[in-house]
């Protein structure tokens, strides 16, 4: 599902009360308040949906290219891991009867 999917589900959802251009915002704002958080270095907990946190990747002077097999040093850096929420993983793997 892409951005404007969600948009539009969105839309439909609330029967057109607010313009396509304000849940826009709304969404933006949703996002960059989550990113900000991340990138405080805080985890950012969503209730019945999951948790995002920041995962420090050490730093590796032993790696290897692949291609060529030359040892390379592989800087430390961050990334963002994802928790899903015991509602969130029973929502998913729930057995669904199709007609």
């Amino acid at each position: 599902m892409v951005r404007s999917e969600i948009i539009s589900k969105l839309s439909n959802k609330i029967d057109h009360k607010l313009k396509k251009s304000e849940l826009i915002k709304i969404l933006d704002i949703f996002f960059n308040i989550i990113i900000n958080g991340i990138k405080d270095n805080r985890s950012v907990e969503l209730r019945n949906f999951g948790r995002f946190s920041v995962k420090v990747i050490k730093e590796n002077k032993n790696a290897r290219n692949p291609l060529t097999g030359k040892k390379i040093a592989v800087k430390e850096k961050k990334s963002i891991y994802f928790k899903m929420s015991k509602e969130l993983r029973k929502k998913i793997n729930e057995n669904r009867v199709l007609n």
